[in-house]
């Protein structure tokens, strides 16, 4: 049990859950269901080693997982429906200003052929080609935190192709096969459609090199800062370049002029990187600008990033710097998700098994967002140190097992 000094923060979180529950059971349809998947969140929140079906089915009491297989796999509720909830708590709970929305994708080790989506394949998660599942996520940042507003598993053509697997798997007649960037962009065109306007949307790389997605955000008078592999084209001066040879040049000329700037703060304090800009051709929508962004981390030709940025045409270097950096906000959430609420420790195989874990497991992590950023805001009204932005793990900790 909490302590008498963990008290508020216990009333706080039941409170919350309560609120919670509620908003789900619309979604969630009989009350045998509400109530496995309230006890599927408090399990996600509890203290439990790990968050698979035995122990989550232990905290809640339960002698077998069944419980939590059946809520998983064979009953009826809509864990879109409970997505787009997820999507309207976050924009309550962390704010409408100055919005960050960050893609990114991360891997799930699996072993085996029957995982719905799995295959050898490139992972960060492992920095290499594993065995995996991999789920493209958008975050959405804020000065008040971070949270997950949508997800999406990455099905590959191979499995898109073979009919026998899908069905077993339980993949919907109606999914295709859909690249990453494609993927996100249906995940940006939901955010748009529920009235989010970012300041900024980020990227790596995987989703900078899509054509179509630049062309979408810059046709949605979005602002981006999109890093781009070598192989990307772009015009300077009235010439079609690669990327790779722009970055060479600007590597060779001494008379770069780079600019000393501090992408924000990292684990270790400002990270100072050199960057320079160069003006790329004006795009249709009037008042904004493009251009290349490079930064330089080291002294090789390898040390250098580019970025295509679209943007007002008076935004500073600093500000597209700045933009640029805020990508790290999506790493950190994987690392809590996975770390506090379980993202990564479920052991379903088929498509709805996939999608109702993972939305919980993110419904769980905005829990723990929401009630970190109510703490700031009980701390600055008192005066008192505000806790550090790149951790939940001491907050969570804070409240003891209370979700339990």
């Amino acid at each position: 049990m909490p302590t008498t000094t963990d008290q508020p923060i216990t009333d706080a979180w039941l409170a919350e859950l309560d609120a919670m529950d509620a908003r789900l059971a619309p979604h969630v349809g009989r009350s045998e269901v509400r109530r496995r998947a309230s006890a599927y969140l408090r399990g996600l929140l509890s203290g439990a080693d790990r968050k698979n079906g035995w122990q989550l089915a232990e905290v809640a009491g339960d002698a077998t997982p069944y419980g939590v297989q059946h809520l998983l796999g064979r009953a009826v509720w809509d864990a879109d429906a409970v997505r787009d909830e997820l999507r309207t708590y976050v924009i309550e709970q962390l704010g409408e200003q100055d919005v960050t929305l960050v893609i990114d994708e991360t891997g799930f080790l699996k072993k085996g052929t029957k995982s719905v989506g799995v295959k050898r394949q490139y992972s960060g998660t492992a920095g290499r080609i594993e065995n995996a599942q991999v789920g493209v996520f958008l975050a959405y940042t804020t000065a008040r935190g971070r949270a997950f507003i949508d997800r999406a598993l990455y099905l590959p053509l191979e499995w898109a192709e073979d009919a026998p697997r899908r069905i077993e798997a339980g993949v919907p007649e109606a999914v295709r096969f859909a690249t990453k960037p494609e993927l996100a962009m249906a995940m940006l065109e939901r955010a748009f459609a529920a009235g989010i306007t970012p300041a900024w949307v980020v990227a790596d790389a995987v989703y900078g090199d899509s054509g179509p997605l630049r062309q979408r955000l810059e046709v949605q008078r979005c602002p981006f800062v999109l890093a781009v592999s070598g192989k990307t084209y772009c015009w300077v001066d009235g010439w079609q370049h690669r990327v790779s040879d722009l970055l060479t040049s600007l590597y060779e000329d001494p008379k770069t002029p780079w600019t000393r700037l501090a992408a924000g703060d990292g684990a270790k304090g400002p990270r100072d990187k050199d960057w320079v800009r160069l003006p790329l051709p004006a795009p249709e929508q009037a008042g904004f600008a493009r251009w290349l962004l490079v930064r330089r981390t080291g002294d090789t030709r390898d040390d250098l990033t580019a970025y295509l940025a679209f943007a007002p045409e008076d935004t500073s270097l600093v500000d597209l710097v700045r933009a640029a950096g805020s990508r790290w906000q999506v790493e950190i959430g994987f690392e809590e998700a996975k770390s506090e609420v379980g993202l990564d420790e479920y052991e379903v195989r088929r498509w709805d098994g996939w999608h109702r874990h993972i939305t919980l497991a993110l419904v769980a992590h905005a829990l723990l967002a929401a009630m970190r950023a109510q703490g700031q805001d009980q701390e600055a009204a008192k005066g008192g140190a505000t806790p550090r932005p790149d951790s939940l793990a001491a907050f969570k900790r804070q409240r003891g097992r209370s979700c339990a």
